[in-house]
């Protein structure tokens, strides 16, 4: 008959034993900690206000030059994680230039995205191709290709960057590379380009959608695109049981495996843009969600 075997040693000989793994560098699993039943992430919710971050960016500006900072960003971090990041896997940022600046050429293996909050007109250069940026595009920065940015307008340009660095280094494939120049060249016309898409479209789409009764089951009306920012209106989120009141170009997180809803308080639809690691998630058959009944 086959079961569970059920052998009793004494504590003298465990302590010893695993004295012996130790020195080796091992660790039994069994007095390694418990199984977990579900994810429970060490990031919490939280929420930035545009309000705080817009003067702190503003003063950045004053304090240190692009030629001094690759790139003049101030990193949004989780107040319950180690590190400088929103959370576990992603990285918020908001970055800055003001006119006449540029930020130099450079290509990493972490992919980023930008959805621009303030400015009308500078533009990102990604593999050569001029990309304008407007409040509320979205520009893409895909991984290992060049990118660069200039404001040739005369007002700071302001938009929130989006990486997966942390999940990149977590699996130690960080590399990076400065391009062989401050700035790439680039054709005098803008492309239509995969890098690029803009909020005029976005906004038309969203309510073609609203108009029609499209909804998703937990976040409203939802364009995916091929942690949250609102891009405009004024609400709350219930993040767990936590209450995160948002209005304008503020900007929030949600920790991976925690119910959320959005409520929309305001006189005007709102919009909130968000990126996470679903894509990866969904490429190891990780992915998972819930509605909540």
């Amino acid at each position: 008959m086959l079961e569970l075997s059920d052998i009793k040693s004494s504590e003298e000989e465990l302590q010893n034993y695993y004295a012996q793994l130790s020195a080796q560098y091992v660790t039994p699993a069994w007095i390694s900690g418990g199984i977990s039943t579900e994810p429970q992430s060490k990031a919490v919710p939280y929420l930035w206000h545009w309000r705080d971050l817009r003067p702190q960016a503003m003063r950045a500006a004053e304090l240190v030059g692009t030629q001094q900072a690759e790139r003049r960003v101030l990193r949004l971090t989780n107040p319950e994680l180690s590190g400088v990041s929103a959370s576990n896997t992603l990285v918020a940022n908001i970055q800055i230039v003001m006119p006449g600046e540029i930020a130099r050429a450079h290509r990493h293996s972490a992919a980023a995205l930008r959805l621009i909050i303030e400015g009308r007109g500078g533009y990102t250069v990604v593999n050569g191709e001029r990309v304008p940026m407007f409040p509320g595009d979205l520009v893409l920065t895909p991984n290992w290709t060049w990118h660069d940015h200039a404001n040739d307008t005369d007002g700071p340009m302001m938009w929130l960057d989006g990486l997966d660095t942390p999940l990149v280094r977590m699996l130690e494939a960080g590399f990076y590379e400065e391009y062989h120049q401050e700035r790439q060249e680039f054709g005098a016309g803008v492309n239509a380009s995969p890098w690029h898409y803009p909020m005029s479209e976005m906004h038309a789409a969203l309510e073609r959608l609203a108009d029609a009764g499209f909804s998703a089951a937990r976040d409203g009306i939802v364009l995916e695109y091929t942690n949250y920012h609102v891009v405009e209106g004024a609400g709350y989120s219930m993040v767990g049981d936590r209450r995160l009141d948002w209005e304008d170009k503020d900007v929030f997180t949600v920790p991976t495996w925690t119910f959320h809803e959005h409520v929309n308080t305001g006189d005007r639809a709102a919009f909130l843009f968000s990126f996470s690691d679903a894509p990866v998630m969904k490429a190891l058959t990780l992915y998972r969600e819930e509605v909540r009944a």
